[in-house]
């Protein structure tokens, strides 16, 4: 019998994580300094930890990436919005070890979770920056990006709900 492996870009959650862009993250960080450490140390590579949680961090940050969400309620009239917006939280654990945790929007409409589609080059640059910058090595500072649409629905924000929304406080 084959598993399915879930798609997901139709799974309803209130949370992602996405292992399966850890390698353009390494790349992305090895591009700029090399293998590093995230203890300051050139030891060897960096790992993703799939099972880390805020408790087990030793450094966390949040901030935001972009994506895409699908209302799938049938009788929703939203069908599609987008956002500059999506909450992240990034965290450093011992070991060489880091996660990124996407959080999930509603549905302004009807409240239902959305299905989730990631913007993946803002993932990377996000993360990457992060852990360079953990790092403690110098670059350049992201540009800021003015956001322009909707203001941000907190009330809709899974982010802001778990308390890693730049928008919450």
């Amino acid at each position: 019998m084959i598993k399915k492996i879930p798609n997901l870009a139709t799974e309803m959650r209130t949370f992602f994580m996405f292992p399966r862009l850890h390698q353009r993250v390494s790349d992305a960080v090895s591009k700029k300094i090399g293998p590093i450490s995230l203890n300051k140390k050139a030891i060897g590579p960096i790992l993703f930890n799939e099972n880390g949680r805020d408790k087990d961090a030793n450094k966390t940050y949040s901030t935001h990436v972009m994506g895409r969400f699908e209302c799938k309620n049938e009788s929703c009239n939203t069908k599609v919005w987008t956002s500059k917006m999506v909450a992240i939280v990034i965290r450093r654990f011992t070991e060489q070890k880091y996660n990124a945790v996407v959080f999930n929007q509603r549905c302004k409409s009807c409240n239902t979770l959305g299905t989730f589609r990631l913007d993946e080059s803002s993932y990377i640059e996000r993360v990457s920056y992060r852990l360079i910058k953990w790092a403690g090595l110098p670059q350049e500072q992201m540009p800021f990006e003015e956001k322009t649409g909707p203001p941000h629905e907190r009330g809709f924000c899974e982010g802001c709900k778990n308390g890693h929304c730049q928008q919450s406080s």
